[in-house]
């Protein structure tokens, strides 16, 4: 977008930026602490006299939703104020929300000590999932199977006044993501996905290749309740502009539960995977859409699938084996990979060291390559 100038704010240092990236750059500042409000407002104020006034604020880290929210009130910059930003931020909140609207999710309280902990699994039952109300991506959540599991999490994270953790009831069924893109208030695009299988199975079993698929039938008519609750969640949450991540389950018997939402792009490949299915680049249209308020509905060409490529053992990446043997096969259909390097380190995420991103015109062809590619390559650590 060239009539647009772009300042970046960071904590880490402009040469980690490729050079292309940087040298697009009008300026930069390096902050010790980039969720520290006060220090990002001096530094915008410090660049006014050169730049002028900034138009808008944009950051798509979740933890970094509610700072810069308050960074917008103070500069009085367009954009979601701070109260939208808390309710997508804090889980206990959006939940009791959810519950006053009538939106279907899961039980939960908020605890500060030991004994409301073993109260809500004595009225609620086993599972249960303990996180942090202000978590991301499965960070720092455990499933309690029974009071032994809750004695050893209550251990670990020593609930109190000022460490406040979230309980829910374990959701049982298939976890998806509903994936929008909202311009004032209304919903004008939306995707989704199926996740195989859920991320907590995945970091519970180190031998799990997860896979995410984005289905090309996003219209069909088996999708409307969910349809119909997210874009009721996004009301009821107060979400105006700006692409969100919501995460949902499919019950057994067909019900739907709300998991939680983010006022985020989604992570994990999913925005990239979007673009494939879509024939668009959805970070442009995403940054468009946020700078000038406008968007341009595409339309759903292709299913894509990720697999993502998970080390296997312990130590550091030694080898990747069935490489050859995938791109013989499916090949054709690999839009995007990132293969992971011999001597790169493990991270303890379910989405592993890479991934391969597939598409294919029809959502079971995607299926059937991500198969091929999770029961062939193996990534070794050693």
């Amino acid at each position: 977008m060239p009539d647009i100038r772009v300042g970046l704010i960071s904590q880490e240092a402009l040469h980690l930026l490729p050079q292309e990236m940087g040298s697009r750059l009008n300026c930069h500042w390096q902050l010790e602490d980039v969720f520290d409000k006060n220090s990002v407002v001096e530094t915008i104020r410090s660049w006014k006299n050169q730049f002028g006034r900034p138009h808008r604020i944009l950051g798509t880290v979740e933890h970094l939703q509610v700072p810069l929210a308050e960074v917008r009130e103070l500069l009085s910059v367009d954009g979601m104020r701070l109260k939208a930003a808390m309710n997508f931020r804090d889980k206990s909140r959006m939940k009791s929300m959810f519950r006053e609207a009538g939106i279907p999710c899961a039980a939960h309280k908020l605890i500060s000590s030991e004994q409301q902990a073993w109260e809500f699994g004595e009225a609620h039952g086993y599972p249960i999932i303990v996180k942090p109300p202000a978590g991301a991506g499965a960070q720092a959540t455990f499933k309690v199977g029974g009071p032994g599991d809750m004695t050893k999490a209550l251990r670990e994270l020593n609930p109190n006044s000022d460490h406040e953790l979230l309980l829910e009831k374990y959701i049982q069924g298939i976890e998806h993501s509903f994936d929008t893109f909202s311009l004032n208030g209304q919903p004008v695009f939306h995707s989704l996905t199926q996740y195989y299988p859920n991320p907590l199975e995945v970091l519970g079993e180190p031998w799990i290749q997860w896979q995410v698929v984005l289905p090309r039938e996003v219209e069909d008519k088996k999708y409307d309740d969910i349809r119909y609750v997210a874009f009721k969640a996004l009301e009821v949450l107060g979400m105006e502009t700006g692409l969100s991540h919501l995460e949902w389950f499919c019950r057994p018997d067909g019900s739907i539960v709300i998991s939680e939402v983010a006022a985020r792009p989604p992570g994990a490949q999913i925005t990239s995977m979007m673009s494939y299915a879509n024939d668009f680049n959805a970070v442009e249209a995403w940054a468009r859409m946020m700078i000038f308020g406008t968007f341009d509905p595409p339309k759903r060409k292709y299913a894509v699938g990720t697999a993502y490529l998970r080390g296997q053992g312990r130590g550091k990446v030694k080898a990747v084996y069935g490489l050859d043997q995938v791109i013989n096969e499916v090949g054709h259909l690999i839009v995007e990979s990132k293969i992971p390097e011999t001597g790169q380190s493990p991270l303890p995420s379910y989405e592993g060291e890479g991934y391969i991103i597939l598409r294919h015109p029809e959502t079971e062809g995607v299926k059937a390559a991500l198969s091929r590619v999770v029961e062939t390559v193996r990534v070794e650590l050693g």
